[in-house]
């Protein structure tokens, strides 16, 4: 689960991390007061989307400007005018794709006089199972391309679980920054509190970037990215509470309701199939067969014929489906549930474009028999090679 940047703020805050003193306002009223409130002399007007680079990103919209994402005011009327331009209008950078992203609310934050920027991340090191951190000299940039083009400026190391966090890991960093005199000390308590931060609310990526050292050579985190790790929401209420339902695509959103492991992707041909290993496996054969998966579906393997039926729906629902092909190996899961929620989604929402159904397991012949039986016009698949050369045959020759 992502948030917001204001949002993330105030867990730093919460956990004293140095950040700005900043008011987040949903209308250009809002930013008129949170502007006034902060004093000035200098003020940074951000957009506040689920996305990188906004300062780089560009709006669709004329009135919003031919400025950024996140810009500098100089007076009250000048901030609000920023917040009014952005607010409702779309912000299109790198990471949101063409069709961008809608700001429905700014952050209004003190502007900071900059001496450096620095980078500096905790994340989940799926090799080591630890947290590890990343830090280096190159703030502002993509860690990616900081990566490619000058990996020596990247220190990288992972925490043992066993001895936890200690003073030498701040240190490291701080050296490896070119950190100075009393920012050694603020860099160490900075990691201690970070690394409190990510293990205490189960975050999987906490990523500053840049961190500052400002005009009086203090430290202070002038950005963040925040995200958590959704199967830990149960233990914090107070995170699910900071959820922005409009930044999440609505399809993934009305999956989660039905515990559909659903994500949205850029082809044409729907997938729907049981276990997270056979639904990557189907995805990668449809590109074999010269064809993109426009999403991965996993409905579990206890899925009930309504989940199955809402699964349809969703699948049906992306107007970039040109084709949907079903792949159910019924071990848990029986063949005769998939058909007969298959044909009930069918029913309900029609069938408007080519659908192969490969079938094998657990009642396997009880479920090819009750979609022959059923009088639609579905393809059946032998195995899961003939499937997915069928559906993408069709959807080519469609």
């Amino acid at each position: 689960m992502n948030i917001h940047e204001y949002q993330a703020k105030a867990l730093l805050r919460e956990f004293g991390a140095p950040v700005s003193a900043g008011i987040p306002a949903f209308t250009a009223e809002e930013a008129w007061k949170a502007a006034e409130k902060l004093g000035g002399p200098l003020w940074v007007v951000k957009s506040q989307i689920h996305a990188g680079g906004r300062g780089k990103g560009k709006f669709k919209e004329a009135e919003a400007g031919e400025k950024g994402g996140v810009r500098l005011a100089k007076s009250v009327e000048e901030a609000t005018e920023f917040a009014r331009q952005m607010l409702g209008n779309t912000l299109v950078t790198h990471q949101t794709g063409a069709a961008g992203k809608t700001v429905g609310r700014v952050y209004i934050e003190d502007g900071s006089d900059i001496k450096r920027e620095l980078y500096l991340s905790l994340l989940v090191d799926r090799v080591t199972s630890r947290i590890s951190f990343i830090a280096s000299t190159e703030g502002g940039m993509d860690i990616e391309e900081v990566a490619e083009k000058t990996p020596e400026k990247i220190l990288s190391f992972s925490v043992d679980p066993a001895s936890g966090i200690s003073g030498f890991h701040g240190r490291r960093i701080a050296f490896a920054l070119g950190l100075e005199g009393a920012q050694v000390k603020q860099c160490v308590q900075l990691i201690g509190n970070l690394f409190k931060l990510f293990r205490e609310k189960d975050c999987d990526l906490l990523e500053i970037n840049p961190l500052i050292v400002d005009g009086e050579d203090n430290l202070k985190c002038l950005d963040c990215k925040m995200s958590f790790d959704g199967n830990a929401m149960y233990r914090h209420p107070e995170l699910a509470e900071l959820r922005d339902e409009t930044e999440e695509d609505p399809k993934e959103l009305e999956a989660s309701k039905f515990d559909l492991n659903y994500i949205a992707l850029d082809g044409e041909i729907g997938c729907m199939v049981n276990g997270a290993g056979l639904a990557m496996a189907t995805m990668d054969i449809i590109k074999l067969y010269g064809s993109e998966p426009a999403n991965f579906l996993d409905v579990g393997g206890g899925a009930t014929k309504e989940k199955v039926t809402e699964a349809f729906k969703i699948i049906t629902s992306d107007p970039n489906v040109k084709g949907i092909l079903v792949n159910i190996f019924g071990g848990i899961m029986r063949c005769d549930v998939i058909a007969e929620g298959v044909l009930a989604a069918v029913k309900e929402v029609g069938l408007q474009v080519p659908l192969v159904v490969r079938l094998e397991g657990t009642n396997v012949e009880l479920g090819k028999e009750i979609i022959s039986n059923s009088g639609l016009n579905v393809i059946a698949g032998d195995n899961l090679a003939d499937a997915a050369e069928k559906i993408v045959k069709a959807v080519k020759g469609a």
